[in-house]
This record gives C-alpha cells, structure tokens and sequence, in this order.
C-alpha cells in the first residue's frame, strides 16, 4: 500500500484496491505517505551528518524509492544499514533487491519482541551496540495498540543503545484532520490491517529518554523543510521527531 501512495511498482491488486477506496474517503493519506517519506530523507541526511554510521530500521516495509542506505552511504559511505519486518515475503524479496551490498542487511522481526530484534545475527553482523545507532521506526507504532504497551516496547530498545545513539520515528495522529474523515479512514484502512492514531501528547512519550533536536515533535512536513511546504489541504496526518539519547 506504502509502494503504490509512493508511485512504485511492489504491490499487488489487494493493495491498491485498499488504497484507492482509502484515498476516497481521506485523500490527505497520499500526501501524509509522500511527505513521511521526505521527512525519512532529511532525518536520515541529519543521522549522517552528526556521525552516525550505523543505522536500525525496524518496520521498514519492502526496500522502495531512495531508501535509507542509499541517503546514508550518499552521506557517508562507511554506513551500515539494518533493515527489520515482520512480513516474511517482504524480507525474501528484499533480499534479493539488497544482494551484493555487504553493508546493508534485512531480516524478519517484530517490533513486539524487541530482544529477538537485537539478538538477531544481521544486527550483531553489521552494528555494534555499544557504539551509537540510529533507531528508525517510520510509520509503523501506530500498528500497536496501547494495550500491547508499545512505550515499552521503545524502552526496551532504547535502553539496550549507547550513548550517542539517536531515536527518529513518525506516528500518524487524527489531530489535524475532520473526525468524520478519520472514522471512515480507519475503517476502511483496518480492512488491511488494524491502526491506532494517537495525539501529539501520546506520540511524545515514545521519545521519553531523547533529548529533541529543533524543531521536536512536529508534522513531519515541518522538520527542517528544504523545499515547500503543502498546500492547506493537504497537511500531513503525521507527526515526525529526532532525538539524541540523553546521558543516563
């Protein structure tokens, strides 16, 4: 579904027969998808300039346009990437697109079992732990309702990282869109799969820990734009934020 919003070719007729029954009720989902992916662009480019060579992307989806080890390495060569879904035919396929690249990996795990996560043999091939990491997860909390404790399960991550490390996520919230746009939204979106959009103040403790970078927790079309912002009707349903792991 994220494949076909982004104009690619890795989708099936299921998936665009979701989408465009989605876009019909709530057309500001195809820019929320578009500007969450340039919102990844610019905190990846961010990542590498501030010296992280490491990279932890967890619920990153089939590998698609401009994908964040080529944003990374284009910054700095030196960087390593782990990509991590829990989708098996994702994580076959994605392979095969990622052969021949050493410094780059993907392997099947769930955000809701964060130790097999870091116990997995691509992440203790490709990134060492005890030196700072990038933990990226765009656009896929809100696939963990609250009674799967998913703040938890970010602890959980953020306290296995080193000092230096960095937090980059995106969530989806209704706070900027008309509640009956949402309602049909959602339903409709949960013919695929189940979501939970939260408010600025929920999305927010996800970074508990982080120390924000400017401008904090913002739509993600607002953090540090290099191009122009959307038109009024077409504000995104995402919040975005990097934050740099605090001294403990």
């Amino acid at each position: 579904m994220y494949d076909y919003m982004l104009g690619g070719h890795n989708n099936r007729p299921a998936d665009r027969e979701v989408v465009d029954a989605l876009l019909a009720v709530a057309p500001a989902t195809k820019a929320t998808v578009i500007e969450n992916r340039r919102f990844l662009g610019r905190a990846v480019k961010f990542l590498a300039e501030q010296g992280v060579r490491q990279f932890l992307d967890i619920g990153a989806g089939l590998p698609t346009q401009d994908n964040v080890h080529q944003i990374a390495q284009r910054a700095a060569p030196d960087a390593r990437v782990v990509y991590i879904d829990n989708d098996p035919e994702v994580v076959v396929y994605g392979r095969e697109l990622l052969s021949g690249d050493d410094s780059v990996a993907i392997a099947e795990g769930d955000i809701k079992r964060p130790a097999d996560i870091l116990g997995l043999p691509e992440v203790h091939r490709l990134l060492d732990l005890s030196q700072p990491v990038a933990l990226m997860m765009f656009a896929v909390l809100y696939f963990i309702a609250d009674d799967e404790e998913p703040w938890r399960l970010v602890a959980r991550l953020r306290d296995a990282l080193a000092p230096g490390s960095y937090l980059a996520l995106s969530h989806a919230t209704a706070d900027n869109l008309p509640a009956e746009q949402v309602a049909a939204g959602v339903k409709v979106y949960n013919r695929a799969s189940d979501v939970t959009l939260r408010t600025w103040s929920q999305v927010k403790r996800f970074t508990e820990g982080f120390d924000l970078v400017e401008p904090g927790l913002v739509l993600a079309s607002a953090w540090r734009p290099d191009g122009p912002l959307p038109a009024p009707d077409e504000v995104p349903a995402m919040y975005g934020a990097v934050g740099r792991l605090a001294e403990r």
